[in-house]
């Protein structure tokens, strides 16, 4: 059963109907904002708008709603290269994303990171990182450091099931359950590391029982079910802020696209994503809203016209910043007493 969060959080009321108090409308229009920003950035991919490796999450957003949903803004948050849903979830800005995946010096990393490096140090959002499993180590750092302060502050680390095959899992694992670091392991399981299917890359498919074996409380979750996501993570990080120690939460979803704008996606069965397109995210929660009249038809019009508007206002303001200067070709990458001594 769904149990509601801690702290209801508030629903915008300029895109439903005012009276709706219900955290679910949130929940919702946050996946359909991911949802449709993604869409939009396929359509500009095609058209060589965006260029590089580009990675969607369309069909996981029931994960980054939930799980971005039950952390406070002093917490911190590392994310992978399929970031954007974390990223918007997170609160950064729509147009600051889009202007970095245009290569634009407004971009949230100065459009010179792209889609894999989103970063937002005011927001505690590091990485968007492009090596698989390499937000791991980073995570566990910054958990460290929450503990050396005595901050009370945890760490989400969200990565998917290829990153277990890594080193740096065992590492970060045994590292955390062994000092007590405050962080949770976020596992967004969708079946496959690029084109290898989960049984044929582990020994032992239960990711939540092998995460045990490092004595961390671990378990897993529906991960299409954003209702189910956000109890699981509540649970999370209400656990590892009592205590002080490490869990970690397996969610099972899916990514209904292929794994990057690049791949051919030959390796899955149309029946079987089909299959999984059914138990869409946003299309049980919209049923289940409408079902019981919390939300009308008028209402996610209002909600969809919304999104679309924020989207095109976002691609038109990221569309017209500046490049960066050539100028600043080394800026960041030699001292600022180099660069002034050249």
């Amino acid at each position: 059963m769904h149990a509601p969060p801690t702290e209801p959080r508030a629903v915008d009321t300029r895109d439903v109907d005012p009276r709706s108090t219900d955290p679910r409308v949130e929940d919702l229009r946050q996946m359909l904002r991911i949802r449709r920003f993604e869409e939009r950035c396929v359509e500009l991919y095609s058209s060589s708008k965006i260029r590089g490796f580009m990675h969607l999450c369309i069909g996981e957003e029931a994960v980054s709603v939930g799980v971005l949903g039950q952390l406070g803004p002093a917490d911190a948050v590392v994310s992978t290269y399929r970031e954007h849903g974390h990223a918007l979830a997170r609160g950064l800005s729509m147009t600051a994303i889009l202007a970095e995946m245009f290569g634009r010096q407004t971009g949230v990393s100065r459009g010179r990171g792209g889609s894999m490096h989103l970063f937002d140090a005011a927001r505690r959002f590091y990485g968007g990182n492009a090596i698989v499993g390499g937000g791991l180590p980073l995570a566990v750092g910054l958990a460290l450091a929450e503990k050396m302060r005595c901050t009370g502050r945890i760490v989400a680390c969200l990565f998917g099931d290829g990153a277990m095959a890594e080193g740096e899992f065992h590492e970060s694992a045994n590292l955390a359950a062994l000092w007590r670091l405050p962080v949770v392991f976020f596992c967004e399981n969708n079946g496959y590391a690029m084109g290898t299917a989960l049984a044929g890359e582990h020994a032992q498919t239960d990711l939540a029982l092998r995460a045990a074996s490092y004595g961390m409380v671990s378990w897993s979750a529906d991960g299409m079910d954003v209702l189910a996501v956000s109890d699981a993570a509540r649970r999370a990080v209400e656990f590892v802020r009592d205590s002080g120690e490490p869990c970690f939460v397996e969610l099972h979803t899916y990514r209904f696209r292929a794994h990057s704008m690049y791949d051919p996606d030959r390796y899955r069965d149309k029946a079987e994503i089909a299959s999984w397109r059914e138990r869409d995210p946003i299309t049980a929660l919209s049923a289940a809203l409408q079902g019981d009249e919390t939300l009308s038809q008028h209402d996610l019009d209002r909600i969809e016209a919304g999104i679309i508007a924020e989207i095109d206002q976002a691609v038109a303001e990221a569309d017209a910043a500046p490049e960066e200067s050539v100028d600043d070709l080394t800026l960041f990458v030699h001292s600022e007493a180099h660069r002034d001594h050249h």
